[in-house]
């Protein structure tokens, strides 16, 4: 399993549209987010750096299986909120993208700086979710909790309009009930209280990211 840390490929420049301004308007909110999702990463591992341990999760611990999976579904939700920025064509849609590649890249410094402060590898030898009791059996095709499969990313990606709005708010809803019930995970069996501290932090966001979605594809009729 790979944790990797996201350097999307999808922060191409926006396409220029017959309106100019509007196109150049675009290409710099792109540039703009690719520049907060690095100062966010950066804020990330240095938060992490700020919270001393002093009783290390070993490899196989809750804490460990839980940093590095939650990397990789934070990951997938970056993609998809960039896409979300780049491609939506409702107001709304763009900066809940936006906020949510943010926020999740800078979770993602703060996780990978946890495995690094702990002396462990970025990932690990056990299966997705091994971390919890019945997480074999929440994988599905190899994905975690609520992740799309890459038939879905490559329909996302290439979705355009209304289509797409309603296609990504889906998407992410289902993508972040996903991640709660993994930050849940953490929060029953995690024993590190920086981790615990964190991940609370993680399942309020994410709750109030659920309220914005379901708000925007009721208004979208979706």
């Amino acid at each position: 399993m790979t944790a990797a840390v996201t350097t999307d490929t999808d922060l191409d420049e926006a396409p220029v549209t017959g309106d100019g301004d509007r196109g150049a308007a675009r290409r710099f909110g792109v540039l703009a987010l690719a520049a907060a999702i690095v100062v966010g990463l950066l804020l990330g591992y240095a938060g992490g750096l700020l919270t001393p341990t002093f009783t290390r999760p070993g490899n196989n611990s809750a804490e460990a299986g839980f940093a590095r999976d939650m990397t990789t579904h934070h990951a997938q939700a970056v993609a998809m909120g960039l896409m979300a920025f780049q491609q939506g064509q409702d107001p709304e849609v763009r900066q809940i993208g936006g906020d949510i590649a943010t926020g999740q890249q800078g979770e993602i410094g703060t996780m990978q700086t946890w495995l690094r402060s702990w002396q462990l590898d970025p990932t690990g030898d056990q299966p997705p979710m091994a971390w919890m009791p019945d997480g074999a059996g929440l994988v599905k095709n190899g994905l975690m909790p609520g992740m799309a499969t890459p038939d879905e990313m490559a329909k996302l990606r290439t979705a355009q309009g209304r289509e797409f709005d309603v296609l990504f708010l889906q998407m992410m809803i289902r993508h972040h009930l996903g991640g709660i019930h993994m930050i849940q995970g953490i929060l029953d069996q995690g024993h590190d209280k920086d981790v615990l501290a964190v991940a609370q932090i993680m399942k309020n966001t994410q709750q109030t990211d659920l309220t914005n979605l379901q708000a925007a594809l009721k208004r979208l009729g979706g």
